[in-house]
């Protein structure tokens, strides 16, 4: 759609003024003029091109040839005879120019008035004075006030139109479409937006009103292809994210990930099933514990604080159910007993594989979790209350 090509407009229009600002250059034109200051005032003649840049820019004497300004803020109270080129961030023309008019910025005014052609594109345009060539405006707000010879195309949000204008005026607009008392136009009123335009029974338009409806609001259709796409974002950083935790607790603690598995290793049935038990427990009885805790006004911070240790431990259970699977996968086929970050990543790559068998994958990730749950509560038990030397292995 043409209404998204905005900053390649841009990009065109300024190519352009500068090509006819160099093809004057080659010309028999005087030397052109060039001056910089944090806040510049051009209050002399300047009997060719004139190029400023400044802060604030201000003209106020007659300019022979181009104009071209880049600043902050620049007024044009002088009339210049070739075209004007302005970039700044609050742009006011008040002279007229007998060339064209190109304008960037965010808010545009043209108060002279405009022998050439006028182009803008900023947040907030208000053309009021009345433009001999054609008019291409693209902005958020748009205003034009007293009509245009050439043909007008407009692209924003919220246009008004006021005035007499010449030839065909074309709209794309996904706002609000304007047009003031006694509004003519000789040509065709072609418009694109949400709603019917409002045309008060004054407004004259000979060659008719075309007018396209244009819902910007997602179809059905369209709501669930986004739907989807969101949900796939987030699977897709959930899973590069659980991958990249896995990998990181894996490098940064590879004893306890050696210490769970070799639990899952060396442990006989009966004490992974009880080890699987305790995880249950844990993960069943906090948080019945918490709603407990929190019925009395004492228990609440301890209640908080418990919270968090249970978030803390599903989520580190969840971790290592991954690192558990790449560990025993490297012991088993590559006879290496160290663990690696990179295990880690392998394990959680193959645990979300699993997840994703319906029931049976849940249910098997739900036991290596649980598995996980019981090993780090034991080996917590341990270092808090060594009855055994844990604490220098796990370091």
């Amino acid at each position: 759609m043409p209404r998204i090509l905005f900053p390649l407009l841009a990009v065109l229009l300024l190519g352009a003024s500068l090509d006819a600002s160099a093809a004057r250059a080659s010309d028999a034109l005087p030397p052109a003029s060039f001056s910089a200051a944090q806040s510049l005032y051009a209050a002399s003649s300047s009997p060719g091109n004139e190029y400023v840049a400044g802060a604030s820019v201000v003209l106020t004497a007659p300019v022979a040839g181009d104009f071209s300004a880049f600043g902050g803020s620049i007024v044009s109270a002088a009339p210049v005879a070739g075209d004007d080129l302005l970039v700044a961030g609050s742009i006011h023309s008040r002279a007229p120019v007998e060339g064209d008019v190109r304008a960037l910025g965010g808010t545009v005014t043209i108060d002279g008035r405009v022998k050439g052609d006028l182009a803008v594109l900023g947040y907030t345009v208000d053309d009021l004075a009345r433009a001999d060539g054609s008019v291409f405006i693209a902005a958020v707000n748009t205003t034009i006030a007293d009509g245009a010879a050439g043909p007008v195309t407009l692209y924003g949000n919220n246009i008004s139109l006021a005035g007499t204008f010449d030839n065909n005026v074309t709209i794309y607009a996904s706002g609000r479409v304007t047009l003031m008392a006694s509004t003519t136009i000789h040509g065709t009123l072609a418009y694109e937006a949400p709603e019917p335009a409002t045309i008060p029974p004054s407004a004259i338009i000979d060659g008719g009103v075309k007018y396209t409806n244009a819902s910007y609001l997602p179809t059905i259709g369209t709501s669930r292809i986004l739907a989807l796409l969101n949900m796939g974002f987030f699977l897709f950083a959930r899973f590069l994210g659980a991958l990249l935790l896995a990998g990181l607790l894996a490098g940064l603690f590879p004893r306890l990930a050696e210490a769970i598995i070799e639990r899952a290793y060396t442990d006989r049935p009966q004490s992974m099933l009880l080890t699987i038990l305790l995880g249950f427990a844990i993960v069943v009885v906090t948080p019945v514990l918490c709603i407990m805790l929190t019925l009395t006004f004492v228990g609440i911070g301890l209640a908080l604080l418990l919270c968090i240790l249970y978030a803390l431990l599903v989520m580190l259970a969840l971790l290592y159910s991954g690192i558990l699977i790449g560990g025993v996968l490297v012991r088993r086929f590559a006879r290496r007993d160290t663990v690696l970050w990179r295990d880690g990543v392998l394990g959680m790559f193959i645990l979300s594989l699993i997840t994703l068998i319906p029931v049976v994958g849940l249910f098997v990730a739900g036991l290596l979790a649980l598995f996980a749950a019981g090993a780090l509560l034991q080996l917590f038990f341990h270092v808090a209350f060594p009855g055994e030397n844990y604490t220098e292995e796990l370091l």
